[in-house]
C-alpha cells in the first residue's frame, strides 16, 4: 500500500492503476506542452480516480489521445462520457497508435459540453428605458440642447 505522502503518479502505478494507454497518452501530452507541462497534466488524469472509476479514466484517456486532446480537462469529459454510456457492454481498450491524423475520434470541449447543457434561460430581456432620462433632448428647431443652455 502506497505511503500517504506519495506522489498521485506514484500510488497510480503501485496500485496497478497506471497502463499502458496512460503512457502513450503521457508521451503525446510531453511531445505536446514540454516535459514539465505534460507531466503535470498527466498527474492530474488519476487524481480524476477520486471520483470516476478506472475504467472510464482508461476509456477517457483512449477517446482524448485519438482525438489529439492531450489534458487533463478532456480525458476528464471523455471519461464522464463514457461513464454516461455505461449501458453498453464494455470493450477491451488496445493501445492506440500515434500515428498522424489516424483515428476518428471526436472530442468535445468543456465549454461546448456546459453551453450544450444549460437549461433554457427564461428571464425577460433588460429593459434600458431609465437610461433614457440620460439622453440628451431634442430642441424643437431640431438641434441639440448644449450644457448651460436654456431649453
Amino acid at each position: 500500500m502506497p505511503s500517504p505522502g506519495a506522489t498521485a503518479l506514484d500510488q497510480a502505478r503501485s496500485a496497478g492503476k497506471f497502463t499502458p494507454v496512460h503512457g502513450v497518452w503521457w508521451a503525446a501530452a510531453v511531445r505536446a506542452h514540454g516535459d514539465t507541462e505534460g507531466t503535470r497534466a498527466l498527474i492530474d488524469v488519476p487524481l480524476l480516480g477520486r471520483h470516476l472509476p478506472h475504467e472510464h479514466i482508461v476509456a477517457g484517456l483512449a477517446t482524448a489521445l485519438r482525438a489529439g486532446a492531450l489534458t487533463a480537462d478532456a480525458v476528464a469529459l471523455e471519461a464522464r462520457k463514457a461513464a454516461q454510456t455505461e449501458d453498453e457492454p464494455a470493450v477491451e481498450v488496445a493501445v492506440p497508435r500515434l500515428a498522424a491524423g489516424s483515428g476518428s475520434a471526436s472530442v468535445t470541449f468543456l465549454h461546448e459540453w456546459k453551453l450544450n447543457h444549460l437549461p433554457p434561460d427564461t428571464r425577460p430581456l433588460p429593459s434600458v428605458t431609465h437610461y433614457d432620462q440620460l439622453l440628451r433632448h431634442r430642441r424643437a428647431g431640431g438641434g441639440d440642447l448644449r450644457e448651460r443652455e436654456a431649453p
